[in-house]
């Protein structure tokens, strides 16, 4: 295969990796607090011996696309949307994961824990146990939750230098190995959740043109196999 021919193909890789993000993010469009992501590329120089120079794109990483979901009521006390910069912590049995999909509950010790199951952590890194019996709880601005019977905690809200260094576990979680870092002003709205910030027309747009993209590497790629193929019956003839 000569070297354009090679060049096509190649940008057919990364035009399918492209696919594979906008479907993963079409298929996340109600998953709550999820955040796009898109493929980021970058341009590779090929320096030939003859001195001249090919240019080709190489796939460079993920960027994640941290914007603010809609915020939706659900009724729910113990539902926490995140409004704004922030992820809350949560304790799994392979340390501490951070989430924005604040939909909670209270299992049977008493603990606020996720969907499933995963204590949610205080600003000293421990569970938050609603007292035996507790009602009307309130999740403040804050963080403090409280109930009739006092103040249960203060749910550990934290940032990071950098959101994109963050790696997406399952059930929503992220895991890294930076330090986080307390938010000085949080903004927690109880009886809210955080939506997907996935725009579908934006996502079928990115999809169209990608696919646009596809089809021109395709018919180059089948015009220089015509071309070459043609070139060979020539000389054969010739010959």
């Amino acid at each position: 295969m000569d070297t354009s021919s090679a060049i096509a193909l190649s940008s057919q890789f990364l035009l399918q990796r492209q696919t594979d993000a906008i479907a993963n993010n079409l298929a996340n469009l109600s998953t709550t607090a999820f955040k796009a992501q898109h493929r980021t590329f970058g341009e590779y120089l090929m320096h030939n011996p003859d001195g001249t120079t090919l240019s080709s794109v190489q796939e460079t990483g993920t960027a994640r696309d941290m914007a603010q979901g809609p915020i939706s009521q659900t009724g729910n006390p113990l539902d926490v949307a995140v409004n704004g910069e922030g992820f809350l912590a949560v304790g799994t049995p392979f340390g501490p994961r951070y989430t924005r999909a604040g939909h909670f509950q209270i299992d049977q010790t008493g603990q606020l824990v996720t969907s499933q199951g995963s204590p949610v952590l205080n600003t000293t890194g421990n569970p938050i146990v609603v007292p035996e019996g507790g009602t009307d709880i309130t999740i403040s601005r804050d963080g403090t939750v409280t109930t009739k019977e006092g103040q249960a905690g203060k749910l550990q809200v934290v940032t990071f230098g950098d959101n994109n260094a963050l790696r997406a576990t399952a059930s929503g979680l992220y895991t890294t190995t930076q330090a986080p870092q307390p938010v000085a002003d949080p903004n927690l709205v109880q009886g809210a959740l955080e939506g997907s910030n996935v725009q579908a027309v934006v996502e079928l747009t990115r999809l169209m043109s990608v696919e646009r993209g596809n089809a021109y590497a395709k018919d180059f790629i089948d015009g220089e196999a015509n071309r070459i193929q043609t070139a060979l019956d020539h000389l054969g003839k010739v010959s």
